[in-house]
């Protein structure tokens, strides 16, 4: 069969099959505007609750302010290169060692970006002898990053520690076979849930079991903890956490991450991590404009006071509505209901068409069948107006849920599968 042909016949998967009646809507929406709590959509003003600008610094005008006078400065192109070739500078390094201090560990390591860069470090961490143990629920760059992985890999149950152990018991004797080592994977706070990972639960695991434990911390670097440094510093285990990531995309509206660890562990990363080697590095714009964010990020505390008031207001205002969040204990809010996709995809046009509220819609197969999850992403960009309006429609949308609106209403649901 032709290439082309199979493609064009199955689209890549449930996502892909629902392409031509969600493009543009549903899937890659446009929201216009300055960045913030409310923009524009399909031409109206919306409040937008799908944007992991955390601490609200993506539109801030002190970042504003630095990024324009690094572009006038050194242009988008320098350093021009490699960073092992040519690529390097004073600033991607004081960056680098200021968020190795912040996260508690001796040195930290600029990854071009958040998704490639779990990729890389899963890929360079281990060989076909090691094996791996990880959490069912990981986000879709460490499940990229195992399957390139050559040895065997375990997984256990959602944050389940009795399963977790299982896996490390069963790793534990391959790995006294093949002479390899273990590396457990987990996440600090899990994007689509709002759960955090069970840290200190896993470390504790380390007095039975011989393992290293990489923490991809995406959504709690800024957020989580007393001084925001992530959900390590959150649970108390900054120390047992032996290779941290954090990404650049969510608290401090960037782009890119790092890795932080044991020099000797950065430094071999450094010198093999492939995805970094042959690639361009940051441009100057970019990191000097994290400089900025970082700086705000660690000597403005207030902005991450705002960002949960806003979540705690939100999550209490849906629960005494009767929604089920689930067991956020993050800033993350899902919200959890039955239905069907045609059911949820009215729904979500119903809330961003006649109440002018955008949020994240997720169904099959990102979970499973028969379940809706609208996620709404707090800032400190948020007001708590912003909060009664969503909860006022989440009330309403709630009434014409339990009526089965959105199941019956054919006019409604005709007009989302119109090609």
């Amino acid at each position: 069969m032709d290439i082309f042909n199979k493609i064009s016949k199955n689209m890549g998967g449930p996502i892909g099959q629902h392409q031509k009646w969600s493009h543009g809507y549903f899937s890659y929406p446009k929201l216009e505007g300055e960045i913030g709590p409310h923009m524009e959509f399909n031409g109206k003003e919306h409040v937008v609750w799908s944007l992991n600008n955390y601490l609200g610094l993506a539109n801030h005008p002190e970042v504003r302010l630095a990024d324009a006078q690094a572009a006038a400065d050194y242009g988008m192109a320098y350093p021009m290169g490699a960073r092992m070739m040519s690529g390097n500078s004073r600033h991607h390094e004081e960056l680098e060692q200021s968020l190795g201090a912040f996260v508690g560990k001796e040195d930290a390591f600029l990854l071009n970006y958040g998704y490639q860069g779990m990729v890389s470090i899963i890929d360079t961490l281990v060989d076909r002898n090691d094996v791996i143990v990880y959490d069912a629920e990981s986000h879709a760059c460490i499940i990229d990053g195992l399957r390139m992985h050559m040895g065997k890999r375990y997984v256990y149950q959602h944050n389940d520690i009795e399963s977790c152990e299982k896996q490390l018991e069963r790793a534990t004797k391959l790995a006294a076979e093949t002479g390899g080592g273990i590396l457990l994977i987990t996440e600090g706070v899990f994007g689509m849930s709002g759960a955090q990972g069970k840290l200190k639960e896993i470390v504790e695991l380390k007095k039975k079991f011989n393992f290293r434990l990489l923490v991809d911390d995406a959504h709690g670097f800024g957020t989580m903890g007393p001084t925001g440094a992530g959900t390590h510093e959150e649970q108390d285990c900054v120390d047992c956490v032996d290779v941290y990531f954090g990404t650049f995309a969510k608290s401090m509206a960037g782009i890119g991450g790092f890795v932080a660890a044991d020099k000797v562990i950065v430094d071999y990363l450094r010198y093999n991590m492939r995805s970094q080697i042959f690639a361009k590095a940051l441009p100057m714009p970019m990191v000097i404009g994290l400089k900025k964010r970082f700086e705000m990020l660690t000597s403005m505390p207030e902005l991450r006071e705002k960002l949960w008031l806003i979540a705690r207001t939100l999550q209490n205002g849906l629960k005494e509505l009767g929604f089920n969040i689930g067991n956020t204990n993050t800033m993350v809010t899902p919200v959890i209901m039955e239905g069907e996709l045609l059911e949820a995809t009215a729904l979500t046009r119903d809330l961003r068409e006649h109440y002018g509220i955008f949020c994240s819609i997720v169904v099959y197969p990102v979970i499973p069948k028969g379940l809706i999850i609208l996620r709404l992403i707090p800032t400190a960009a948020h007001s708590l107006e912003d909060v009664q309006r969503t909860l006022d429609a989440f009330s309403e949308m709630a009434a014409k849920l339990k009526a089965g609106f959105y199941k019956e209403n054919k006019l409604v649901v005709d007009e989302l599968t119109q090609v």
